[in-house]
């Protein structure tokens, strides 16, 4: 009956369409009184879900893609990245997808990137002759690139929802491949698209406009090999790398070029404290919800259910990533990592799969349900700055979903993707 109330009381909140939040605290709320538990419960849980050192480091690398996005930085990014791809057929298209790539090196959120990388791009597509759908389509898929490249926060909330007991700075390194595979496949089918519709191509700069657009962008892209390898080589934590973006953001910006303002700098500050109390309702809301599910002992109701349909752990991690698939698509990111981490990754693990492996797997599923409706936050943003409906770039997004769930199997079933590149730096 706990488990009822539980799952319903959150689910028939949902659907009324009450704030993710307060779907979650209500119905811990419901759930305690009807146990006989103090109401105090709930608070405790939430306190103590908030009050996490690592959570930090979600504010300030939200903070440095802000200022970064604001300070110009993107815009160099671009047109480095411009200057490399251009001239492959759909060249912006490809632009659009190399710029998420370096620019989620950097920001790390993927409503970020489909923001700033969109804002800039999906207008210069549409003058230049670009279906407004493809336009929309590739930067909302190219944005999921940022979940799986470091500083991805996410990560940092798998991490702390697995306990902390899981290198935040492996799961930086294990995101790196798979993301530099989403990227190219995107790129395969970004190329297959504009082909089929005769999009045209950019004009090759020469070696000496690359090399001078490089120049230009290399103190943004810095910022990259400092978070990672200052995070990979211990010199900082994650939580410290994030502090030392804000501050070497604010410097390229204001010192190298020139371009923060004071309203500029308002703004990215106020965006960022927004940010940051909606994140942490969320988390605190999410860890008392987590908290009653393991009392309630969900996960070793999950793993007994699933092993009485297979013993075999590829049939297990494909129930999975079903799972995954269909809960993305109809709650934001961060609660349902916080919320179903404590209980499918004891089932992973009980079937043989690493834990960081694992992390992979969640994150780009999730990923994909953000550009999924009705809850699909990438892929209203895209299209609020296409200026198109939903339904629009739905019709027409399945070969870039058909690139993202390719990846998805071949991360899920090679682990070595994702492992590889932490077992090197072990």
């Amino acid at each position: 009956m706990e488990l009822l109330i539980l799952f319903g009381v959150f689910t028939l909140l949902m659907l009324i369409g009450t704030p993710i939040a307060f779907c979650l605290g209500i119905a811990s709320f419901a759930t305690v009184l009807y146990m006989g538990l103090p109401p105090l419960v709930v608070f405790q849980r939430m306190n103590s879900g908030m009050s996490v050192f690592s959570l930090l480091a979600i504010p300030f690398f939200i903070y440095a893609g802000d200022l970064m996005v604001r300070g110009g930085i993107a815009k160099r990014i671009i047109a480095f990245a411009g200057s490399l791809v251009g001239h492959i057929r759909g060249g912006l298209g490809q632009v659009n997808i190399a710029t998420a790539t370096l620019f989620g090196g950097i920001s790390g959120s993927a409503v970020a990137e489909a923001a700033a990388v969109g804002g800039l791009m999906i207008p210069q597509m549409k003058a230049r002759g670009y279906g407004a759908d493809y336009a929309v389509n590739v930067t909302s898929m190219a944005a999921l690139i940022a979940l799986l490249l470091p500083p991805s926060h996410n990560m940092i909330i798998y991490s702390i929802s697995a306990g902390g007991k899981i290198s935040i700075a492996d799961l930086f390194t294990a995101g790196i491949l798979p993301g530099l595979l989403l990227a190219l496949a995107l790129m395969v089918t970004a190329y297959v698209v504009a082909r089929r519709r005769d999009y045209p191509t950019e004009p090759f700069p020469g070696l000496r406009a690359v090399g001078h657009l490089a120049i230009v962008a290399v103190p943004g892209l810095l910022l990259i090999a400092i978070i990672f390898g200052g995070v990979r080589s211990g010199v900082f934590t994650a939580t410290e790398s994030s502090c030392i973006a804000v501050i070497y953001a604010l410097l390229v910006t204001i010192f190298v070029y020139r371009q923060m303002d004071w309203p500029n700098f308002v703004h990215a500050t106020l965006g960022a404290v927004r940010t940051t109390a909606m994140i942490l309702l969320i988390i605190g809301t999410a860890a008392s919800f987590s908290w009653l599910m393991a009392f309630l002992k969900v996960p070793a109701a999950l793993a007994a259910g699933l092993g009485t349909i297979s013993d075999n752990p590829l049939m297990i991690l494909m129930l999975l990533n079903i799972l995954m698939l269909f809960l993305g698509t109809f709650m934001d990111m961060g609660p349902t990592i916080i919320i179903t981490t404590p209980i499918f990754l004891p089932v992973a693990q009980h079937f043989g799969v690493d834990p960081v492996h694992f992390g992979v797997i969640m994150i780009l599923n999730y990923g994909i349900g953000l550009n999924t409706p009705p809850v699909g936050a990438v892929q209203f943003v895209a299209c609020a700055v296409g200026k198109i409906s939903v339904w629009e770039a739905m019709r027409s997004i399945w070969p870039f979903y058909g690139a993202g769930l390719v990846v998805l199997a071949l991360v899920t079933y090679v682990p070595a993707i994702s492992l590889w590149l932490p077992s090197v730096f072990r």
